[in-house]
């Protein structure tokens, strides 16, 4: 009972916090004084369980290193030209009449090489809603065109924090899981591009002279050669280098570029990469290409550390073991997967943050996968399928919370995410055919 109060409270907290804007790791600051106050309430010592909350947060180590380079790789990228450049390529070769799934396209694109769904709808998310506006297409179609574009990096991208945070906690090989998940992506995205396409012939662009792409071109010198800091993230992602190294090497190649033709000074670059890019002489681009930097990360960093603190408390005084003696009597694929999709309704309901889901959720499951003798990749790419993509699903959370602030859209745009909600309907439906598929060859033998 008192658990399950706790567990209340802490969700009312994570509400208010999301509808007033308060920064949602001081509430999950909140939440984890409430369960150590519990713990030492049922009998353990508080230094215990301090060392229990430090020993999950630990575990967190190595994605919080990934969030201070991509906090660098963002910033650095936009001094380079890179952002920039993605952004008037992206907007130069635009399709009227494709308005809809182009956004869908481009945005995919742009978070697959930038690795986070924030920077995304905060550079080419904010562009192509400025465009829908004044080209008369519905705004609503275009944010939920433009969030279901920005997870798909954000789900698979190899310089997407959630993509290492799963493959850390599941102790899985990212590229592995990276492979796994593009092909689980297949259908849903092709499904997701059609259903794109038949709303651009409704909603076509009406064609204005583009501002952005101008204003682009007369602050940055835009060639080929801005690109090369994306082009050697998905090289080495081709021949699967370590992602640190990735990032790093993209990262010096960018302060290059940004110091030889951008004319950037060392302690300029330097300042980027710690405060994040910032234009301050144009109103145009100064409200689209900004931010980065490796202090912009720092919220994350505490918001992950402190998800799996709780874990480490769950863990360590086994608080949610009735929980999971429940949830572990699904049974087959089938079931597994099923009932790990309704924990992350659950827990991205009730966290308001991807990462706490991600977290609990495989916690929760774990033992399930293991019982069934479902393999650990299997597992990271359930998680992918399921609480990366359903916490942008829920109105409240975080994870689409501030897209939908930073685009100005309302909470309706989430219909129009078709590809999020594609892709565990279809692994559902997948995974039930070929059960039914076995069970049917089990029968004529």
């Amino acid at each position: 009972m008192e658990i399950t109060v706790a567990f209340i409270v802490c969700f009312l907290l994570l509400i208010y916090s999301s509808i007033k804007g308060i920064f949602v790791g001081y509430t999950l600051i909140i939440g984890l004084l409430i369960f150590i106050a519990l713990a030492c309430k049922k009998g353990f010592k508080f230094i215990d369980v301090i060392h229990m909350a430090y020993a999950g947060g630990k575990k967190s180590f190595i994605v919080l290193e990934i969030f201070i380079l991509i906090g660098a790789v963002t910033s650095t990228w936009m001094a380079s030209g890179t952002v920039p450049a993605i952004v008037y390529y992206g907007m130069r070769f635009l399709n009227p009449n494709i308005f809809v799934v182009y956004v869908f396209l481009i945005t995919a694109l742009v978070s697959f090489l930038l690795g986070t769904s924030f920077g995304t709808v905060g550079t080419v998310g904010v562009a192509f809603m400025a465009m829908a506006r004044g080209g008369n297409v519905n705004l609503s179609l275009t944010a939920g065109a433009v969030l279901a574009g920005a997870y798909f990096g954000d789900r698979c991208s190899p310089m997407s924090s959630s993509a290492n945070l799963v493959a850390n906690i599941t102790m899985t090989d990212l590229y592995m899981n990276i492979k796994n998940m593009f092909k689980s992506s297949i259908i849903p995205f092709i499904i997701a591009f059609f259903i794109y396409l038949a709303f651009s012939f409704k909603f076509p662009l009406n064609v204005q002279e583009s501002d952005i792409s101008a204003e682009i071109l007369g602050s940055f010198n835009i060639s080929v050669i801005t690109l090369v800091p994306a082009i050697i993230i998905l090289a080495f992602c081709i021949f699967k280098i370590n992602v640190k190294i990735s990032i790093l090497v993209s990262i010096i190649a960018a302060c290059i570029i940004s110091m030889v033709l951008e004319h950037n000074s060392i302690s300029q670059v330097i300042r980027y990469i710690i405060e994040g890019y910032s234009i301050e002489d144009n109103d145009i681009l100064g409200s689209i290409i900004k931010g980065g930097g490796v202090l912009s990360m720092l919220k994350s960093a505490l918001v992950v550390f402190v998800s799996s603190a709780f874990t480490g408390i769950f863990e360590g005084t086994k608080m949610l073991t009735n929980l999971e003696e429940i949830i572990n009597k699904s049974k087959g694929r089938v079931g597994c997967f099923f009932t790990t999709v309704i924990v992350s309704i659950i827990t991205a309901a009730f966290g308001c943050s991807q990462a706490l889901s991600v977290i609990l959720t495989h916690m929760l499951m774990k033992k399930n996968y293991e019982e069934n003798n479902i393999d650990k990749d299997q597992l990271a790419l359930d998680i992918e399928n399921s609480a990366i993509i359903i916490a942008p699903l829920i109105p409240w959370n975080i994870a689409v919370l501030v897209p939908l602030t930073t685009l100005d859209a309302g909470a309706d745009a989430i219909i129009y995410a078709f590809y999020l909600y594609l892709i565990p309907i279809i692994s559902i439906v997948y995974f039930k055919l070929n059960s039914m598929k076995k069970t049917a060859i089990q029968n004529t033998i």
